[in-house]
């Protein structure tokens, strides 16, 4: 449950925030009625990423128990975490300028087919985090060694996916709507050394599966045994499993390859990130409600949350406030 939880919550804010990013950019400009071009092209992403992801899972249940169902699992295992590794370093350093491009491709659209045009924007940008959720759920769900021995373990998998795309609707209800301040910026920053090692488990799973097919017939002497104490098979053992890539028998490879992946990638991932904060533009002194011009995604700001107040200070309207744009969260 929770794996699907927080990748539900981070892919739920992520998409929320370029969905909303676009309705704002529309509202602007007096372009509401091509709101239900966006929604159509939010739904066609989804109605695909579903299906696909459905059917996916449909035909390779059919080989379960098979050399296939495993080549098609390691595949899936390898697929996920490079996407989770990659996705997470590429918003880190486009988060500042995502706002921009999105409105400079919305420019694009309403200059040509307009309609069709947004929709294809909304289907791609939306399309392309569903994606994701999609292959990272089937990457979990393999990962899950108990998966097909109850079926409450697969409802509570569908249970976590729900509850974190309704806490990611309600913080982006929040932001957007009610303009409140929240630290998104820290909650990127936390997610994202998460889901290093989630990719950390995956890329161990996938080490597991490849050793049993003869590909890495080597380091393959188990480091401990911890079945006694805490089986795999088990529900907590699954849990650790599907969280942190536990194994209760981890071969001396797949402890080397989670511990070097999460040490390399955490650590890049949070050098990167202190230097993006430290080289992100300031808030300016000057008239009130007066954002750095450096920051596109300032721009979007007084669009979502409304015209900031004449006796705020700078820089502190909701989605600059929220840290997104890569500065620190104004309190």
């Amino acid at each position: 449950m929770i794996p699907t939880f927080v990748i539900f919550l981070r892919e739920g804010i992520e998409a929320s925030i370029i969905v909303a990013i676009l309705l704002a950019y529309l509202d602007r400009i007096g372009q509401r009625r091509h709101f239900r071009d966006v929604f159509l092209g939010v739904a066609a992403a989804l109605v695909l990423v579903i299906g696909g992801g459905v059917a996916a899972y449909l035909v390779i249940k059919q080989y379960e128990g098979s050399t296939v169902q495993t080549v098609f699992e390691t595949i899936t295992f390898l697929v996920a975490a490079s996407v989770l590794t990659y996705m997470t370093f590429w918003m880190q350093s486009h988060s500042r300028t995502m706002s921009a491009d999105l409105q400079r491709r919305s420019e694009k659209a309403l200059n040509g087919k307009a309609r069709f045009g947004l929709g294809l924007l909304a289907f791609q940008a939306v399309g392309r985090e569903g994606l994701e959720t999609m292959v990272f759920t089937l990457a979990i769900v393999f990962a899950s060694s108990t998966q097909s021995a109850t079926g409450a373990h697969g409802k509570a998998l569908l249970l976590g996916a729900v509850v974190g795309l309704a806490v990611a609707m309600t913080i982006a209800y929040v932001i957007f709507k009610l303009g409140r301040r929240l630290n998104l910026g820290l909650f990127f920053r936390v997610i994202g050394v998460v889901l290093m090692v989630f990719a950390a488990g995956l890329l161990a799973d996938a080490v597991e599966n490849m050793q049993q097919l003869g590909w890495l017939p080597f380091l393959e002497h188990p480091v401990w045994n911890t079945s006694s104490f805490m089986s795999e098979n088990s529900s907590l053992g699954d849990v650790f499993h599907s969280l942190l890539g536990y194994a209760d028998q981890p071969t001396v490879l797949q402890l080397v390859i989670w511990v070097t992946f999460v040490s390399v990638s955490a650590t890049l991932f949070i050098t990167m990130g202190r230097r993006a904060r430290r080289g992100s533009p300031k808030a300016v002194a000057g008239e009130p409600g007066t954002a750095p011009s450096a920051s596109p995604s300032a721009v979007i700001a007084t669009d979502v949350a409304g015209p900031v107040p004449t006796a705020a200070p700078a820089a502190t309207t909701a989605w600059q406030a929220s840290g997104w744009s890569g500065g620190p969260a104004v309190r």
